[in-house]
């Protein structure tokens, strides 16, 4: 079953590193995310850029609104996220808990399946 592993870190985290120690924990992150391919486990894995260009959509009674970032009220920001395959939660579980990132943000682990359940 997939599940959706999203790093949720705190906002302006990643300001506090050096290019150095910001191109060593990449470099831990691609290195998990290839364990997990070698492993067979990866389906998908993406890092997202900061939020401070992001963008928010909804549509109200057919009119259409664009809220651009930074949004103020957010402590924390979706950083980004992999998609594993797993035969149980518990695997699941563990596979976030090997994740370098969980060292400095919160991984949350959802398994995905259809929005009317």
């Amino acid at each position: 079953m997939p599940y959706m592993l999203l790093i949720h870190e705190p906002v302006g985290q990643r300001l506090t590193r050096t290019r150095t120690e910001g191109e060593a924990v990449y470099g831990r992150m691609l290195k998990f995310a290839e364990d997990l391919k070698s492993e067979g486990l990866l389906l998908g894995v993406e890092s997202l850029a900061s939020q401070d260009a992001a963008a928010r959509v909804r549509v109200r009674a057919g009119k259409t609104q664009v809220i651009d970032g930074p949004f103020s009220e957010a402590k924390e920001m979706v950083g980004g996220f992999f998609l594993v395959n797993c035969a149980t939660r518990e695997q699941a579980l563990a596979i976030a808990a090997r994740c370098p990132a969980a060292e400095w943000a919160t991984l949350e682990v959802r398994a995905t399946g259809p929005c009317f359940l």
